[in-house]
């Protein structure tokens, strides 16, 4: 049967546009198009044809950046392909699975989803309720943000390696968060974030997950709802503890370093006047020793000299001196009496 070329053109013409359109050519009419062709050889060079382009199209794969290709040839582990063109045996020999090791996937822990405006708690929520170390329920919710780092484990080593992410990150928040009070879950989500991060990965590491942990992020913590007016309560009172806490100790550091100060002046002022008691008296035992020495050289010089030393000392202090002679017997004669009526009058 003779080509009809006129039929053929405009087919072609029909191709270049769906593939300047942007849709690609369909199986389906690549075979009709064989069909109508009919060429010389019969059905079996058409049949030939459909295996090249099948062999052609199932043997050659590409690889995104970022990506690579994990290769099974009936099911075993070959090789990993760069990202790129790549060759591969047809016909399903070999298999590709394509990982995107850049890619950060994120899974998320007792956060809530908002559905048709309303907040919506799912089953999963409960993974957020934890025990805390001294004895508090505390709703914990986290997100945790991967990559995948070893392609082959992640593939072969571990049968639902995202489950076991999940679950190991579930156990790893509740040993961290265990370790604490309530308050430090609270007031510090940043250091047991990495803390449970460091546990998570070394669990993954030591599973051969193939996973590396970017960041766990812990989201506002709190207590259940039914407690939350209690335990406000209970931190008001807290805080008002420490506030007289606070202020006895801001009075305690007033008075007692002044106290303390009072008394070692007064302690320094005692044992400063000891002190010149003690040197006074050593001075005066020492005057007495050097005067009995001269006393005992010459008696009746050093009796006068202290007489009038004594007499020097006393009389200055006197208003009124009466200077009488030992031999005088009446005072009477020494008396003015009429000065001393005149200045009776005076007075």
């Amino acid at each position: 049967m003779s080509w009809d070329w006129e039929k053929l053109s405009r087919q072609h013409e029909q191709q270049k546009q769906q593939q300047q359109g942007g849709v690609p050519p369909q199986m389906e009419d690549i075979f009709n198009q064989l069909k109508k062709m009919k060429p010389p050889g019969g059905s079996v060079f058409i049949l030939l044809g459909i295996v090249v382009l099948l062999m052609f199209y199932s043997s050659w794969f590409t690889v995104e950046s970022g990506a690579v290709g994990v290769i099974q040839r009936f099911g075993k582990f070959v090789r990993v392909s760069d990202p790129g063109l790549n060759f591969k045996l047809p016909f399903g020999i070999e298999k590709v699975t394509k990982v995107h090791q850049d890619q950060v996937n994120k899974e998320e822990f007792g956060l809530r989803d908002e559905v048709g405006g309303l907040q919506q708690t799912s089953d999963a929520a409960n993974v957020s309720l934890m025990l805390t170390g001294d004895l508090n329920v505390a709703v914990v919710p986290w997100i945790v943000q991967y990559r995948i780092k070893d392609p082959y484990n992640y593939l072969f080593k571990v049968r639902n390696p995202v489950g076991l992410l999940r679950d190991l990150s579930e156990s790893s928040m509740r040993l961290v968060v265990g370790d604490r009070s309530i308050n430090e879950v609270i007031s510090k989500r940043d250091e047991i974030a990495a803390e449970a991060k460091t546990v998570l990965q070394k669990e993954l590491d030591k599973l051969e997950t193939g996973i590396h942990i970017n960041t766990v992020e812990m989201k506002q913590t709190n207590v259940p709802e039914p407690v939350q007016p209690s335990f406000n309560e209970v931190n008001q009172a807290t805080q008002e503890k420490e506030k007289m806490i606070y202020q006895s100790r801001e009075d305690y550091n007033k008075a007692i370093p002044a106290a303390r100060g009072e008394a070692e002046r007064t302690i320094k002022a005692a044992e400063g006047y000891a002190l010149d008691r003690i040197n006074r008296a050593k001075g005066d035992a020492a005057r007495f020793q050097s005067v009995y020495a001269e006393y005992v050289k010459a008696k009746d010089v050093t009796r006068r000299r202290l007489y009038l030393e004594a007499l020097q000392e006393l009389l200055p202090k006197i208003d009124k001196k009466y200077l009488m002679d030992a031999d005088q017997k009446n005072l009477l004669p020494l008396l003015n009496l009429g000065n001393m009526g005149g200045e009776l009058k005076n007075e």
